[in-house]
C-alpha cells in the first residue's frame, strides 16, 4: 500500500498503539515524526485536532483516532488474528476503561504539576485500582480477553508500559500484580515493540516540513540573540551587516549547507523558522553562483519568527 502518511510521536502511547497495528499489518508507509510544540503546518491541514497519531491516505480521509487506525490496519491485513476476539462489549468496555479513567489518573500521577491541587499519589491509587481489575483476568485467562493477545492487549499495554516508566521499582515491588508485570514484561521484551521504537517504525528526530525554513547557528550566538532580542549571525564566521542578509535553506537544503559550512563542529543549533511571521519584503529566494535558489532575509531574524531551536543531527 503506498502513499500512505503517517504522523506520530515516539513516546506516545496513542501512536505507539497505532505503530503497532500497522506494524502487525505489514503497511507500508511514509512516517513523520512530530513534536506537538511545534506542529508542523501539514498536520494541521489534515486533522482539526492537531494531535498524533494522523494517518493520511491518497484513497480516503484521514484517520486521526488511535483506535479507528488500528482497526483499519488490522482489516487490511490480521496475520495474528487480533481482531477476533476484540469485536465484543467486553473489549469495548476495556478500551473505554483505559482511554477513560485510567488515562485521566495516569496523566495526574505522571505530571501532577500540570493540575491544580492534584493529588498525584491518589490518582496513582486509583489507577492501581483499575490495573489490579486487569490483573485479575490475565490471572484467570493470560491475556485480557482470553487464551490469545487481542485488539485490546495491543491497545492497553502501552499506557501500563507509561505507567511503570513513572517509577519502575515501585511498579515491580507492588504485591500481588505478578500475572500482570508479566503481561507488561513479555511486551517489553519482544521484538513488536522493539521494531515500532525504531526507524522506519518510529524516529529520533522531527520530520522537517517543506513549508518551513532553516537556519543553522553557533550554540553561542544563538543565546546571545536570545539575550539581546534578535538574531543577526548570517552565516558561519559573517554578521548580517557584513553579509546584508541572513542565509536560510529550505528542508530540501539543510544536509547540504550543515555539510558545506559546519560539518566539522559537534554541536551546531538548528533554528526552524516560520516565513509567514517574516516581513514579506525582506525574505527573498535568490540564486547562488550553482544557479540553486537559496531563501535570503535581508534584516534580523525575529525571536517569535522561531519555532525551535534544537540540536542539529543529520537526517538518517
Amino acid at each position: 500500500m503506498t502513499g500512505l502518511i503517517l504522523y506520530s510521536f515516539r513516546r506516545c502511547p496513542y501512536a505507539i498503539r497505532a505503530r503497532l497495528a500497522l506494524q502487525q499489518a505489514g503497511i507500508t508507509l511514509e512516517l513523520r515524526e512530530v513534536d506537538l510544540r511545534c506542529k508542523p503546518p501539514e498536520l494541521i491541514a489534515a486533522s482539526a485536532k492537531a494531535t498524533v497519531p494522523v494517518l493520511v491516505r491518497p484513497d480516503g480521509p484521514p484517520i486521526d483516532e488511535s483506535l479507528e487506525l488500528m482497526r483499519w490496519a488490522l482489516a487490511q491485513n490480521d496475520p495474528t488474528h487480533l481482531l477476533e476476539l476484540a469485536a465484543s462489549r467486553e473489549s469495548e468496555l476495556l478500551l473505554q476503561q483505559n482511554d477513560g479513567p485510567f488515562k485521566h489518573h495516569l496523566d495526574r500521577y505522571r505530571y501532577p504539576h500540570r493540575y491544580s491541587g492534584c493529588d498525584g499519589a491518589g490518582h496513582r491509587q486509583q489507577a492501581l485500582a483499575l490495573l489490579r481489575e486487569w490483573n485479575e483476568r490475565i490471572q484467570q485467562q493470560g491475556w485480557l480477553l482470553g487464551s490469545a493477545p487481542s485488539l485490546v492487549d495491543l491497545a492497553l499495554l502501552p499506557f501500563v508500559r507509561q505507567f511503570r516508566h513513572s517509577d519502575p521499582a515501585a511498579f515491580d515491588a507492588e504485591p500481588g500484580l505478578q500475572p500482570l508485570q508479566r503481561w507488561l514484561e513479555q511486551f517489553l521484551s519482544s521484538p513488536e515493540l522493539a521494531a515500532v521504537l525504531e526507524p522506519p517504525w518510529a524516529a529520533r528526530q522531527r520530520w522537517r516540513s517543506p513549508q518551513w525554513l532553516y537556519h543553522l547557528a553557533l550554540p553561542r550566538e544563538w543565546q546571545d540573540a536570545r539575550q539581546q532580542g534578535s538574531y543577526q549571525r548570517s552565516t558561519r564566521g559573517r554578521s548580517l551587516q557584513e553579509e546584508g542578509f541572513i542565509h536560510l535553506s529550505g528542508a530540501h537544503q539543510l544536509e547540504a549547507t550543515h555539510g558545506r559550512f559546519y560539518a566539522d563542529l559537534d554541536h551546531v543549533v538548528l533554528l526552524t523558522v516560520d516565513p509567514h511571521t517574516l516581513p514579506s519584503d525582506q525574505l527573498k529566494w535568490e540564486a547562488i553562483p550553482t544557479g540553486e535558489q537559496f531563501p535570503h532575509l535581508y534584516g534580523p531574524l525575529p525571536l517569535d519568527a522561531v519555532l525551535s531551536a534544537d540540536r542539529y543531527r543529520a537526517e538518517p
